[in-house]
């Protein structure tokens, strides 16, 4: 009797969701997570202690906002590089109405209008004209920058109201602060939105093809406009807790912010190319930058090291993947 023996072993049963769950890119951010906080509570007496972990979540929590946007826009195959810009802005804005006596609701309105403005901006040029987002983004980071240096020139706006504090030096109960409150709160909003809705979904099928999805119904320029619209929003946001917690505004403030935010949406596991990626990725990749920048900051390395850190870590997450295939491939 012969037996005829196939190429392909089909297992018995399917693969458990738990199982899948641990081969992850999540899993794997997890576990480095957890990694570097005990390499970090080993390297400093002082990490452990309540009040400094509060402080560490300042390292991310703003940028996190921006990323959880940013990650949407990723995956329908866009990018925002404006958004350290738009920060700028929004603060310079908010800067000058508080010289003129504005009330902390109209500052909050204010920043958060900009914000909206600046992205309404970029989302028409993008999704209406037709324009590529890299090249819009890079000469609106300028534009609005430059915005700021012209009001500001090399001098500040100080004396924000004691009620404006609030949001980035409050705190809700004993360490939990009101940012690490608003990036929760962000973090269960946009994870809902791209896993659990319809727009979500028409977001992966823009990112994986965009000809298709406007073939299949969906309204490809709205769905861009309206994250274009997001991440404006978001910069806004970020804008009102990184003014109230540093209480000064200068047309420097969030230079270099879309680097770490491009780095925390792609250690999170979106694909730069669009098409693939998770909220819940982006949440522990905004911990890890945390948990490296804080960790580094109690050893004493000088800024400029970080800033290597966060650039080496960008070029190894998008290259790690193109070589361990080329590995398989060989």
């Amino acid at each position: 009797m012969t037996t005829i023996q196939t190429g392909r072993h089909i297992p018995d049963r399917l693969t458990s969701p738990f199982s899948r769950a641990l081969k992850s890119w999540e899993a794997l951010l997890l576990i480095v997570a957890v990694a570097i906080f005990v390499l970090n509570s080993l390297a400093s007496p002082y990490f452990l202690d309540p009040w400094n972990l509060s402080d560490a979540t300042f390292n991310f929590t703003e940028k996190a906002m921006i990323a959880f946007a940013m990650a949407i826009l990723i995956i329908a195959g866009d990018i925002d590089l404006s958004v350290g810009a738009i920060i700028a802005l929004a603060s310079t804005m908010m800067g000058v109405a508080m010289t003129l006596g504005a009330p902390t609701p109209v500052l909050v309105l204010l920043g958060l209008g900009t914000g909206l403005a600046c992205g309404a901006f970029n989302g028409l040029l993008v999704a209406r004209l037709g324009l590529p987002a890299i090249v819009v983004t890079i000469g609106t980071m300028s534009l609005f920058r430059g915005i700021s240096y012209i009001v500001l020139g090399d001098g500040a706006f100080t004396g924000y109201p004691a009620s404006f504090a609030w949001f980035g030096q409050g705190y809700v109960f004993w360490v939990i602060t009101v940012e690490m409150v608003i990036f929760a709160l962000a973090a269960l909003g946009f994870g809902i939105l791209l896993h659990r809705t319809n727009f979500g979904r028409m977001a992966y099928a823009i990112g994986n093809n965009a000809t298709a999805a406007r073939f299949s119904g969906i309204r490809v320029g709205r769905v861009r406009f309206i994250l274009f619209l997001l991440t404006g929003l978001m910069s806004g946001v970020a804008a009102i807790c990184l003014t109230s917690r540093l209480g000064s505004t200068r047309p420097s403030i969030a230079f270099g912010f879309e680097l770490e935010v491009v780095t925390i949406v792609v250690l999170g596991g979106v694909a730069i190319l669009g098409g693939s990626g998770s909220i819940t990725g982006v949440v522990l990749a905004a911990l890890v930058m945390g948990l490296v920048t804080f960790g580094l900051g109690l050893l004493n390395v000088p800024g400029i090291v970080m800033s290597i850190v966060v650039g080496a870590l960008l070029i190894a997450v998008i290259a790690l993947p193109r070589l361990w295939a080329m590995l398989r491939r060989g």
